[in-house]
């Protein structure tokens, strides 16, 4: 049976951190990403002890007297899957409050709490929390972390010429960021795998976060989200095959972005344009996730240009996502779209002061023309622009003027 082999994860320092300073922190991020596995080795530095929601007899007494639970616990402690007791949070908020030592309890969640009421707000001001994504291209070459969001927002890229990936490309995005997937050498292997963690996902952790009945419907659900992912959410196109309202398909869609498997884009905007849409883009949280969803290796992405654009797209976003996990400031994701078509797949801010674009491009060349939307949104954001950037698949990155740049895909995790 193949195992996971141990990947280097770029967010460790900021854990490291925040574990000085931070009386709890919380590891979130999807089941299978690598959660416990970084805690247990943060843990070991610190002499943690570890428990975890998954085991049967814990679960059932942290749901019995969670403030009994919390109360007995060492010192330090890793309280693993901690999603499925929403009760602990409570407690662990008033045993803080008795007692606030830096880096007490280091908790892994497999559901976002910034989208449970209640929860994140419970422990407002005593928790930091840390968003763990499947692996990153650099980690999983075990590489220097890439500076490309430096180089980004300083508008810094240098004339230069890197390999094209060519058919690399559609294997890369087709096999995802799961370590235990990525463990099976055969794309098959790992299109089973995932359908599997799909299935085992919404029997198990979706079922403990919601009543909804028909949970049947949430890989055909998934299934639809992942042909349409990199689009403009459209509910009512989403709801039509399953005769639900839009109501009800707003809580399916919440639901799975709890569980980290959808992901909406908001779109950004400037008292400067009024002609903007306002519709939220849909990813997919993985695309190795919505391959298997679709029933594509990379031998057939590569042959389906219109899926293959699609899919590029939500892969450069999440690794984009990725590696500004590691990032100590703040950025916000966004997208452009004016009501004349002008568009940017990808805006990043960062903090109040710098904007920057990304377009992305499944071809081989581009043209001047193709820089259209960055010109748009680098109007619009005026002084706060930093760059745009037109990513590719080719090989020359090159300068198009006044910030605006080509950059070939793989120096998305190479030096740049």
């Amino acid at each position: 049976m193949d195992e996971p082999r141990l990947y280097p994860r770029y967010v460790a320092p900021r854990l490291v951190e925040a574990l000085t300073d931070s009386p709890v922190v919380l590891i979130h991020g999807p089941r299978q990403c690598g959660k416990t596995t970084l805690a247990q080795q943060i843990g070991q530095r610190g002499d943690y002890a570890y428990f975890t929601f998954d085991d049967a007899v814990a679960l059932a007494a942290a749901e019995s007297d969670p403030v009994a639970f919390v109360a007995e616990l060492p010192d330090r402690a890793i309280l693993d899957e901690v999603q499925r007791v929403p009760a602990v949070f409570t407690a662990i908020k008033a045993a803080v409050d008795r007692r606030r030592i830096p880096g007490r309890l280091l908790l892994t969640g497999s559901a976002n709490v910034l989208l449970v009421p209640g929860l994140a707000d419970s422990l407002a001001g005593r928790m930091e929390i840390v968003r763990l994504h499947p692996l990153a291209q650099a980690e999983l070459a075990a590489a220097k972390p890439p500076m490309f969001l430096d180089a980004l927002f300083r508008g810094a890229f240098k004339m230069r010429t890197f390999p094209r990936l060519a058919t690399e490309l559609a294997q890369r995005i087709a096999a995802g960021g799961y370590p235990s997937a990525l463990a099976r050498t055969r794309a098959g292997r790992r299109t089973v795998w995932y359908r599997d963690y799909i299935e085992t996902l919404v029997q198990r952790d979706v079922r403990d976060l919601s009543r909804i009945r028909q949970l049947d419907a949430l890989p055909r659900l998934l299934s639809l989200a992942a042909s349409q992912t990199s689009r403009l959410l459209n509910v009512t196109e989403l709801a039509g095959p399953f005769q639900v309202s839009r109501p009800t398909m707003h809580d399916y869609l919440t639901l799975l972005e709890r569980v980290f498997l959808l992901e909406t884009l908001p779109p950004w905007h400037t008292n400067r344009l009024s002609r903007l849409v306002k519709t939220p883009k849909l990813h997919v949280g993985d695309t190795g996730v919505a391959c298997a969803l679709l029933g594509l290796d990379g031998h057939a992405l590569a042959a389906d240009r219109t899926l293959l654009g699609q899919l590029l797209e939500t892969f450069v976003f999440q690794e984009l996502r990725r590696q500004a996990s590691w990032q100590q400031q703040e950025i916000a994701f966004l997208h452009f779209r004016d009501k004349d078509g002008a568009e940017v797949d990808i805006v990043l801010e960062r903090g109040a002061r710098d904007v920057a674009g990304i377009e992305v491009k499944a071809a081989a060349s581009v043209t001047s023309a193709d820089f259209r939307g960055l010109r748009k949104l680098r109007e619009a954001a005026g002084a706060k622009f930093a760059a745009g950037v037109l990513l590719y698949d080719g090989e020359t990155s090159a300068s198009f003027g006044d910030g605006l740049y080509a950059v070939p895909i793989r120096a998305l995790w190479e030096t740049v």
